[in-house]
């Protein structure tokens, strides 16, 4: 099910100023010199030699959010200043929904868990990964109640675990069990989104949740779960920047992307630099409790990475899909399309393990 918050919009009075102005050029020289060419099968749009500021300006760029975790970041790192566009934010329950908006065109660009491109592009889904986010995936785990009999992955074997499908937290599952030798078909996947799922798992209506932060964090802080495991070292801990095909076959919507990026990058180290008042920030924004959001924020953040850096380990971790049964192959070297990443060159960090 997917929640929408009303648009938020927001526009920048000095969209004409001189900075905007060759800041947008310089986005335009950038794309146009590393390629253009979208994931479609017809010809691709090229960004035009230049792009109409006061056109630009009436655009509105649509983003996709979880937990209001992208809007709340960049309103804290004064990111959503001086835009030259209007960007509308809607919120999902999930990565999944997210990948369904974009295939059907409701939005333009969002970022999600290391697991949803993968299902949706085996699933046919006209999106592409254009920039990508790491941390060591800690916040992502299994969670079993304080006095669960459950003392490692294989004793899962034969219980209910309930689990968001296609999520982050679903791939980690996936990869814990293959870990532990123990087949899919073994765990009886009971698929719930977040807030559902909470609420089973505090009913004791299944033995165990895999879940990712915030919603990790909410429930340490408001109850005892014992933790069975985390996705540290079991997968890549990353996250992706999406955007719709139509979004980048289109100059104008490809251009304020591009912009965008930089923003949620800038924004992204901005909030690893400062994590206190990032938590801070974030626990308003979003209604948590200060204590669940410095646990969360302390240990998941998105932290901008090289995308390239990252093709290699997201290609595992699909393979891993694919030999499980799960998914059709998915080549993630054509999933990626790598057009900013001279844009985003002088704002991505190492990704971890490079």
């Amino acid at each position: 099910m997917t929640t929408t918050i009303p648009p938020t919009r927001f526009r920048s009075a000095a969209t004409t100023a001189v900075a905007t102005a060759v800041f947008v050029l310089a986005l335009i020289v950038l794309l146009v010199a590393s390629g253009c060419a979208t994931r479609e099968a017809d010809e691709a749009v090229p960004v035009p030699d230049r792009v109409d500021l006061a056109g630009l300006s009436d655009l509105v760029l649509r983003v996709g959010d979880q937990k209001g975790g992208t809007q709340a970041l960049l309103e804290a790192s004064g990111q959503l200043e001086e835009l030259p566009y209007e960007i509308e934010f809607s919120t999902f329950t999930s990565g999944p929904p997210i990948v369904e908006a974009l295939n059907a065109g409701q939005i333009d660009t969002a970022v999600t868990g290391n697991t949803p491109p993968v299902f949706g592009a085996a699933a046919g889904a006209r999106a592409s990964i254009v920039a990508a986010y790491a941390n060591a995936g800690e916040g992502d785990q299994i969670l079993v109640p304080e006095d669960s009999p459950v003392r490692s992955v294989a004793d899962l074997a034969g219980r209910k675990v309930l689990v968001a499908k296609g999520t982050s937290a679903h791939g980690h599952l996936l990869l814990q069990l293959r870990k532990a030798g123990v087949a899919p078909e073994a765990v009886e996947f009971v698929f719930l989104q977040p807030a559902e799922a909470g609420s089973a798992f505090s009913r004791g209506d299944a033995d165990a949740w895999a879940i990712w932060d915030p919603y990790t964090a909410i429930a340490q802080t408001t109850s005892a779960p014992r933790t069975l495991t985390t996705a540290v070292e079991a997968s890549n801990g990353f996250w992706f920047g999406l955007a719709s095909h139509d979004a980048l076959a289109d100059a104008g919507r490809q251009t304020a992307i591009a912009d965008f990026l930089v923003r949620l990058a800038k924004a992204g180290n901005w909030s690893e630099d400062n994590p206190a008042e990032w938590a801070a920030f974030y626990a308003d924004a979003v209604d948590l409790s200060p204590e669940a959001a410095e646990l969360s924020q302390g240990r998941s953040t998105r932290v901008p990475v090289a995308l390239e850096d990252t093709i290699e380990r997201e290609q595992k971790l699909a393979d891993v899909f694919t030999s499980d049964g799960q998914i059709d192959p998915v080549d993630i070297a054509e999933l990626a399309d790598e057009r900013y990443r001279d844009v985003l060159a002088p704002v991505v960090r190492p990704a971890p393990g490079t």
